[in-house]
């Protein structure tokens, strides 16, 4: 515990007053937890997203920990101050305080983080050889991966520093037997990294699995192709978002309240 350093507030905060774009922000953060709900990569109310608040750079916010991710709404977010130290009283739990508040302290250009443990991730995780170029998911992280290793719950601050360093200016890392993290400038952005991420370790698994000789995809192939899908993600790449909160009102629209 960092005893030295003042402690964070952190506080629910009503609609009232709240600007139309932090109201999306948390719109959006709520969205992305429900769903990570709904593709079963949750894990009770355990793991954690994160989202910057629109206008004060140095808060984000985060769920309640002893929420289940199917609880979450827009307006139960816990709203945290990532300087300092937290205290837990708030709802919200330090190693998500830890992780998130370090990344998104350290990249200005990051504004939501996913963290998931889903049982493919962690799977994946304990691999040595990392992400094999070996699938069209696979191919948008050429170059633009960190890997991190594994020093325990993420509790202590002084882990902040090298998780930064190994995630580096790249937008998804793996946290060596633990899970992943996605990083982005919106919570589509985050999520959808995720989706594709979780999407290319699994298939190199089950590749792996036949024990047969693999085809890797050529570097200059796979440049190519990161590159398209970089200038895609710029244009209509996004257009997906509006689908993804689209299957979730079609389920239940209160994660807007």
């Amino acid at each position: 515990m960092n005893t030295h350093a003042k402690l964070a507030t952190a506080a629910a905060i009503s609609r009232d007053g709240i600007s139309p774009a932090e109201w999306q922000a948390r719109v959006d953060l709520a969205a992305v937890y429900r769903l990570i709900a709904h593709y079963g990569w949750d894990d009770v109310i355990y793991n954690h997203s994160s989202m910057r608040v629109p206008g004060e750079p140095r808060m984000f916010l985060m769920k309640k920990h002893d929420l289940l991710y199917t609880e979450v709404t827009a307006s139960n977010l816990v709203k945290v101050s990532m300087d300092g130290d937290l205290d837990e009283k708030s709802g919200v739990n330090r190693p998500g305080f830890t992780l998130h508040g370090g990344v998104l302290a350290a990249r200005a250009d990051v504004n939501c983080a996913v963290h998931v443990h889903t049982e493919i991730g962690m799977a994946f995780a304990g691999l040595k050889s990392g992400l094999r170029m070996l699938s069209q998911p696979a191919i948008r992280f050429y170059k633009r991966i960190g890997y991190h290793a594994y020093e325990g719950i993420t509790e202590d601050f002084g882990e902040r520093a090298r998780i930064n360093k190994d995630l580096g200016s790249n937008r998804a890392m793996v946290m060596h037997n633990h899970g992943m993290l996605t990083v982005g400038k919106t919570a589509r952005e985050a999520f959808v990294l995720m989706a594709h991420l979780l999407e290319a370790a699994h298939i190199q698994l089950m590749m792996e699995a036949t024990g047969n000789e693999l085809i890797e995809i050529p570097p200059e192939v796979c440049a190519k192709t990161a590159e398209q899908y970089e200038h895609h993600d710029a244009g209509r790449g996004s257009h997906d978002w509006a689908a993804y909160l689209r299957i979730l009102d079609n389920i239940d629209t209160n994660y807007r309240n």
